[in-house]
């Protein structure tokens, strides 16, 4: 029987979430042959924290479903054994890159990898806090059954159970690496307000993360498709189609890796959205088969975003998004160039390749950063009030946010030369048990 690590991290109030991804993992243990690793990364503060706690209690006791509900304290000593077994280079710096101060949503990833593979999983199946599933006649839709149905198999195999095949048969030896679907529902970034005060500005903000070299009419088409997910294209009936997935067409909140989050980690830079969805982009450039299905998940935007505080610190993620895109499309752009000679002679991506992208891309010239932030700065004054706020923010902090950029993708390339050794050694080490919920 083969174990799977279904993933909730979170850092806010969930309860509700927690009971729906229980039922998920039942679900999964029920209808598959597989163990269902129940994985919750809590860093929470201590009362939302006590309700997680309350509501893993409540969970009922199905058999092949594990549960595992870790603090950041029980996270931290699985990885400080973790790196101190895998004798890595700057292990300080490690443990740093993989529990950071600041809100990561590559780390937070990068954590559930490892502890997966510490639990001797073969799979795993990420969820968000800030999501819900759809509903078919008062039972839920989960995701799960496309992903263990797929994920895994070789191509070949998979096409039997799919809707549709437009994979290239060329590719029917390689296993499923990635089954995956989107959401429907609000906007997977708060900018909705951007867009109802002034489209023009929108426009302009969310064309800043295109290639500067792309045309008009490339980057309003992306701009048109952005942040959308799949809109208004609720659930009525099962459709997945075996492909080269299109990285446009999945979320991190409804996705499932096999293999390659074990070759490559996620980019752990902090206050940046968007930097969980490196590995994404790296099955398609590598022409490794994917699923993609339409159990779409509901997203919805938290009260805390609307606050003052939450305004300020989502829009610095935002901003940093954007300055990212330097150096990620330099990245894809080497990768997509690459094709299938990103993987070795076993088929498995070579996680040396993307690091030396990585590092390559940190020559590049900031000049294009600094534009973008002048960009931000007139578009948000244009639209007055908070965000001018925001823009006399972002204009004194330039430098700084400029230098992290840089150093965001320094990092990447250390903790991917890394990832090996933190993989092996999760696996050879095991899992710690939290207090309270033995691991």
């Amino acid at each position: 029987m083969r174990r799977i690590c279904l993933t909730l991290p979170t850092n806010r109030a969930c309860p509700e979430t927690i009971a729906a991804i229980g039922a998920e993992a039942a679900y999964a243990a029920t209808h598959f042959d597989v163990e269902a690793h129940l994985l919750i990364l809590d860093s929470a503060e201590p009362a939302a924290f006590a309700d997680h706690a309350r509501a893993v209690r409540e969970l009922p006791d199905v058999p092949g479903v594990v549960v595992h509900h870790m603090d950041e304290a029980g996270q931290r000593a699985f990885l400080s054994r973790v790196i101190g077994t895998a004798g890595v280079a700057k292990p300080e710096l490690m443990l740093e890159l993989m529990l950071p101060d600041g809100v990561s949503y590559g780390a937070c990833t990068n954590r559930a990898f490892l502890v997966a593979a510490a639990l001797g999983c073969d799979s795993v199946h990420r969820r968000d806090s800030d999501s819900r599933y759809q509903s078919v006649d008062g039972e839920p839709v989960f995701p799960v059954h496309h992903e263990l149905t797929s994920l895994g198999r070789t191509a070949g195999d998979a096409a039997h159970d799919v809707t549709e095949t437009t994979l290239d048969p060329s590719h029917a030896h390689k296993p499923v690496a990635m089954v995956g679907s989107s959401f429907v529902g609000e906007l997977s970034v708060d900018i909705d307000e951007i867009r109802r005060l002034d489209p023009d500005v929108y426009h302009d903000v969310v064309s800043l993360w295109a290639p500067t070299h792309w045309s008009d009419a490339e980057k309003r088409a992306l701009v048109d498709d952005s942040f959308r997910g799949a809109g208004s294209d609720t659930f009525v009936t099962d459709r997945a189609t075996l492909s080269l997935v299109d990285p446009m067409r999945v979320d991190m909140c409804n996705i499932s890796f096999h293999d390659v989050h074990e070759r490559v980690p996620l980019p752990p830079a902090t206050d940046t959205i968007g930097s969980d969805y490196f590995l994404i982009h790296l099955v398609y450039d590598a022409a490794l088969p994917g699923v993609l299905h339409n159990r779409h998940i509901i997203n919805y935007y938290t009260a805390e975003r609307r606050t003052d505080a939450g305004f300020l610190a989502y829009q610095t993620r935002f901003a940093k998004f954007f300055l990212s895109m330097l150096y990620f499309n330099h990245i894809y752009d080497r990768m997509g160039a690459a094709g299938e000679a990103l993987l070795d002679d076993q088929g498995h991506v070579r996680a040396s390749a993307i690091a030396e992208f990585a590092r390559e891309s940190t020559h590049l010239d900031p000049a294009e950063n600094v534009w973008r932030l002048d960009r931000i700065d007139a578009a948000y004054r244009t639209l007055g009030g908070r965000y001018t706020d925001f823009a006399d923010h972002l204009a004194a902090h330039r430098e700084r946010l400029l230098d992290e950029a840089r150093r965001d993708i320094e990092d990447f390339a250390l903790l991917i030369e890394a990832w090996q050794p933190l993989v092996r050694a999760s696996r050879a080490t095991g899992p710690l048990p939290t207090p309270g919920h033995p691991a």
